[in-house]
């Protein structure tokens, strides 16, 4: 009985020696590919094209924006159909004041307006005013202005409580900061009542005044 156990269990150490020391098929490993080189940055990626939206340099217009929320204020009077006070687009044209008035009434001759002059702000449009009437500084009497070249004389005398910068700078003497210094002054006291007060603007000496007094009004 011993021999004979003996003998069974080298049988079965001999067969799983066998089993165990067969040949077996080896699969090689596979190849992990790296996410990328070590110290060198993964690329970015592209940046969309994104439409851009400024205008064209010396673009003006109604339609084309220039400082946010710039505005000029425009009076608008005459044979329009709905005349007054308007509030319209910095580069705004004259062409776009009339629209915004409602129009020109029929029948009004428009052979001196420049509707293709862009707008100042604080200027007054009158629309089918008669000509050489001398309405004053920013006045566009059927179309024309009274405006000058800067440095000459208006034909009429100007308007220190409508007058803009460039309506201004054509008084003899008087150059773009000055102008500015009297609208400050104007909008500061709610307009000029006499034009002695004109001594009281910052720069204006009793020279220039004696200059000035005689072309222009309250």
């Amino acid at each position: 009985m011993a021999l004979t156990v003996v003998l069974v269990l080298a049988a079965g150490f001999a067969v799983h020696h066998f089993w165990t020391g067969r040949p077996q098929d080896v699969r090689a490993p596979e190849v992990v590919e790296a996410a990328g080189s070590f110290g060198e940055p993964e690329p970015e990626p592209e940046a969309e094209a994104v439409p851009s939206t400024a205008a064209e340099p010396g673009a003006t217009g109604p339609g084309v924006p220039g400082t946010a929320g710039a505005v000029v204020v425009v009076d608008v009077s005459g044979k329009v159909r709905e005349p007054g006070v308007l509030r319209l687009p910095a580069g705004s044209r004259v062409g776009d004041a009339l629209r915004a008035a409602g129009g020109v009434r029929p029948g009004t001759a428009l052979d001196g307006l420049n509707r293709a002059r862009v707008l100042v702000d604080g200027e007054q449009v009158v629309v089918g005013g008669p000509a050489g009437a001398g309405p004053g500084p920013g006045v566009v009497p059927g179309g024309g202005t009274v405006a000058g070249p800067p440095g000459a004389a208006p034909a009429a005398p100007v308007s220190l409580n409508t007058a803009t910068v460039e309506q201004l700078d054509t008084l003899p003497g008087v150059g773009p900061v000055l102008a500015r210094h009297i609208i400050d002054y104007r909008t500061q006291h709610g307009g000029f009542r006499s034009v002695d007060e004109l001594r009281d603007v910052n720069g204006i000496g009793d020279r220039r005044f004696a200059d000035l007094r005689n072309l222009v009004r309250p």
